[in-house]
């Protein structure tokens, strides 16, 4: 008997001669070509990351968004904005803006007991793109964390469809999400009003987030809110240890093979600490080695090397 698959193979021959070992031989070798084949194929088609910083989208990024998701006539694309109480308004204005560009596209406003529905989680079977809009990410996150509906959303990505965000519906891409909310404003100057004035351990305030981007913390409205300190925080104190702040108007490209591309009007920066010397035993956080980077339009990063190349000096056209 016989059993082939990509796990464990276990074969039963009577005979010990040199043709059995020979066809154990040449099937062994079809099911580690299949599987090998397999797994480049679900490599190869794992979808794309859109990840906005918030802001003003340039009509750029919007058009590259439905490209991805399978271009204009071919593009069916599910906005998810339960992020704000005015969603269902701004998802469909959303829905719209994608139909512009060519894309079929509508607003799936749901709540969690909705969200728990095999009959809502089977819409998405055909979607080719998924969009998050913008608010608070603790609110997207408690309707469709753990439900049907978000591993149908990780079923669609692991199928080829593109996956986006904006804001919070960026947030809630990566498996740490940072909520917005501080433990301590102030550290020992709890008087002071600045917001992320600190480098302490345990005091950026964290969630589960959907985990599409396993492999890097993400942070929004990276520098025109100044948010360096909670994200450097972070990628010192938490795996995976590495942090990416994607400014507004601007976008961070995960293509399917893992690699980074930047895109828009500002600038990503990148704190890589996964090679330096960490501390986070102390009250404050110290570190080492830190790697830092910032790309503009065109800039990529390899995760897997952590070689950064900064992009073209032209400013994009809006």
């Amino acid at each position: 008997m016989i059993a082939t698959g990509c796990g464990v193979h276990r074969w039963r021959t009577r005979g010990r001669n040199r043709l059995a070992r020979a066809t154990r031989a040449a099937l062994a070798l079809l099911v580690a070509v299949w599987c090998g084949g397999a797994a480049s194929l679900e490599a190869q088609s794992r979808g794309a990351l859109v990840i906005v910083g918030g802001g003003p989208q340039p009509d750029a990024l919007v058009r590259e968004f439905v490209s991805l998701a399978g271009g204009p006539g071919r593009a069916r694309i599910v906005v998810f904005a339960m992020a704000s109480s005015e969603g269902e308004t701004g998802g469909e204005e959303k829905a719209v803006q994608l139909r512009e560009f060519g894309a079929q596209a509508r607003n799936l406003w749901i709540d969690r007991a909705q969200a728990m529905t095999d009959s809502v989680a089977r819409l998405l079977d055909d979607a080719t793109g998924i969009w998050f809009g913008g608010g608070d990410q603790v609110r997207l996150a408690d309707v469709l964390r753990g439900t049907p509906t978000e591993r149908a959303i990780h079923a669609r990505f692991a199928a080829g469809a593109a996956v986006g965000g904006t804001s919070a519906g960026a947030a809630v891409l990566s498996q740490v999400m940072i909520t917005g909310d501080e433990r301590r404003p102030g550290g020992a100057r709890p008087d002071s009003t600045l917001a992320w004035g600190t480098l302490e351990r345990d005091n950026v305030v964290t969630q589960e987030g959907f985990g599409l981007l396993p492999d890097a913390i993400v942070d929004q409205h990276f520098l025109r809110r100044r948010r360096y300190g909670r994200l450097l925080a972070l990628v010192l104190e938490r795996a995976p240890h590495l942090g990416v702040g994607i400014d507004e108007s601007t976008a961070l490209i995960v293509q399917p093979d893992g690699r980074w591309l930047v895109r828009g009007a500002s600038s990503v920066v990148i704190f890589d600490a996964r090679v330096a010397t960490r501390d986070a035993t102390g009250v404050l956080l110290q570190g080492a080695g830190v790697r830092t980077h910032v790309l503009s339009d065109g800039g990529t990063f390899d995760p897997g090397t952590g070689v950064a190349v900064p992009g073209s000096r032209v400013p994009p056209k809006p």
